[in-house]
């Protein structure tokens, strides 16, 4: 008996070094300045990382502690956000300006430290700080611990990036302010890109175009990431298949689809197959623009890239059928179609009993036009946004995360309603500009929740000012996704719909235009952590909020002090 012990503790021990060994630090620095290049025939300065859009790939395994110092010598405060990872216990390496820190000023530096814990899968980094994300952003993948045999399909022949973008012939903070000071909707973007090109079907742009060269019969792995700041898109590959692996960094079981969609700040796995005839193939990304209600400019031009076969002698690629603008059925069907692999390892099964319900409505508002203004918006009026009927105002003299850390006043409230004030016909078209319900007030709120809480949120979208599709991220956490629909949310009906089984595992929803959706995930991370629609021109004008989430019991259960080194107001 003693012998089997000793050799069963010899293989745990052994086991527990070998894992120790096998975790890395892995450390990059992040260089942020100007940069000019050339794009839809002209120059334009842009912020940049590292000289590069996008800017520089991150490999890390599950378990890596991931070191970056941003060396800020940009004209412009930055911050960088880790999106969806985790920072179990390292809420202050998360990024949102103002929430978790202060911006890193113009010629300071900040090093970003955390751990990846329990995460695979494709994640990416951005800008968290006005609009400069539509150029500092790269991808984040984070590999299985064992390597890729631990993939839950094939092994892919090569796992390859394909990052969406959008584009403007401008300088990006500029066209924020001046939207910002008129009060209604910046500039929309000139065109959209893969992997920072506009694509053969833009002007001067053909020559850059992206290329991917692939071997027939051989299986690739696109890490489709939508980085773009306002638009949700769909992407498809002429005469190809794909196969939905991922979604978020979560697994899903597989589902074979010929149109990929994607809202700004989710990312999507998908296998292909390079099965088809030796030539080219157009990669085309086009908007899905989900609004209803009003008529607003976008452009209408898709971004390619070419899919080309190895001695390929076709000089011009297939195009592949594009779905109409706004195909809110394709999208639908997409988004709802997917399920968790729950036969996976990596699973998390949905937290049963729930001890925090909200009903959270959320969109489009107005502001007052005050101090002598003219405003641009409906009524004379400012456009604004908010989550149950509050809009969202960011600090400025200190960072809510170090408010809460050190139980300093008057920075924000803990009074976020858990329903919004007053009923009404949620998705009703008539109510679009029902002055009554238009104005929201400003504040900066948030919801307090106890360590380890299960929370349960129905999204409800409205139809004021307009109805449209809102990806709502939520930093810290994953969360099940246990239904969505069209229409007023029915706890009686819709409740009886709920996948409390396999359902899909994110961090970004896309919640259905006039509709609503279900989210549910457990607050075991203490810290304060945003809730926000992902369509940047939303942002700041109020369409987000936060959660207080109480630290634990145990030292483990706790957050950490600052790092010495984070920046200050």
């Amino acid at each position: 008996m003693g012998a089997r012990f000793q050799f069963f503790l010899a293989c745990a021990l052994a086991l527990l070094a070998s894992s120790i060994i096998s975790a890395a630090v892995v450390e990059h620095t992040f260089h942020v300045q100007n940069l000019t290049v050339q794009r839809l025939c002209r120059e334009q300065v842009i912020t940049a990382v590292n000289g590069s859009l996008p800017g520089p790939e991150i490999r890390v395994q599950d378990g890596d502690d991931l070191v970056v110092h941003v060396v800020n010598k940009s004209p412009y405060n930055i911050t960088i956000h880790w999106h969806g990872v985790f920072q179990l216990l390292s809420a202050w390496a998360d990024g949102p300006a103002y929430v978790t820190q202060c911006p890193i000023r113009p010629g300071q530096t900040y090093a970003y430290k955390f751990k990846i814990t329990r995460q695979e899968g494709t994640l990416w980094w951005h800008a968290h700080v006005s609009w400069l994300r539509a150029t500092v952003y790269g991808a984040l993948i984070v590999t299985p611990r064992h390597g890729p045999t631990s993939f839950p399909f094939r092994k892919p022949y090569q796992d390859v990036p394909i990052l969406l973008g959008e584009w403007w012939n401008a300088n990006v903070v500029d066209v924020e302010n001046q939207g910002q000071a008129l009060g209604t909707a910046p500039n929309i973007s000139d065109a959209y890109t893969i992997n920072g090109q506009p694509g053969d079907l833009y002007s001067c742009s053909k020559a850059n175009t992206y290329k991917l060269t692939v071997v027939k019969g051989k299986t690739y792995m696109l890490r489709i990431i939508n980085a773009a700041l306002n638009n949700q898109m769909f992407f498809k590959i002429a005469n190809h298949t794909m196969e939905v692996v991922a979604i978020d960094a979560s697994y899903t079981r597989p589902y074979v689809t010929d149109v990929v969609v994607l809202a700004p700040g989710q990312t999507t796995d998908v296998l292909l197959v390079a099965n088809q005839t030796v030539g080219s193939y157009y990669m085309a990304a086009s908007p899905y623009i989900s609004i209803q209600g009003i008529s607003i400019p976008f452009v209408e031009t898709a971004t390619t890239g070419i899919l080309v076969y190895e001695d390929a002698t076709s000089a011009t690629p297939l195009m592949p059928a594009i779905p109409a603008f706004n195909d809110t059925t394709t999208a639908h069907k997409f988004y709802t179609n997917l399920t968790g692999l729950v036969s996976w390892p990596t699973w998390v099964s949905v937290p049963k009993e729930v001890e925090v319900e909200m009903f959270m409505t959320f969109g489009l508002n107005l502001a007052p036009c005050s101090g002598g203004d003219t405003c641009a918006g409906p009524f004379g009026q400012r456009l604004s946004a908010s989550m149950n009927n509050e809009s969202f105002e960011f600090p400025s003299r200190l960072s809510m995360l170090e408010a809460f850390f050190d139980k300093v006043g008057g920075i924000y409230t803990t009074d976020f309603p858990s329903k919004p004030p007053v009923e009404f016909n949620y998705t009703d078209p008539s109510i679009s500009f029902d002055q009554s319900l238009l104005f929201a007030p400003k504040s900066t709120k948030v919801k307090k929740l106890n360590y380890n809480s299960v929370v349960q949120i129905v999204l409800q979208n409205t139809a004021l000012i307009a109805r449209e599709n809102h990806p709502l991220h939520l930093h810290g956490f994953n969360f099940h996704v246990l239904a969505q629909g069209f229409g007023n949310y029915d706890p009686v009906n819709d409740g009886k719909r709920f996948n409390l089984f396999n359902p899909q595992i994110r961090n970004t929803i896309a919640v259905p235009t006039g509709g609503w959706a279900v989210i549910r995930f457990q607050a075991n991370n203490p810290g304060i952590w945003m809730a926000h629609c992902h369509l940047d021109v939303h942002l700041p004008w109020g369409l987000g909020m936060a959660f207080e989430v109480e630290n634990g019991p145990t030292l483990p259960s706790r957050l950490p002090p600052p790092p010495v080194d984070l920046p200050q107001c």
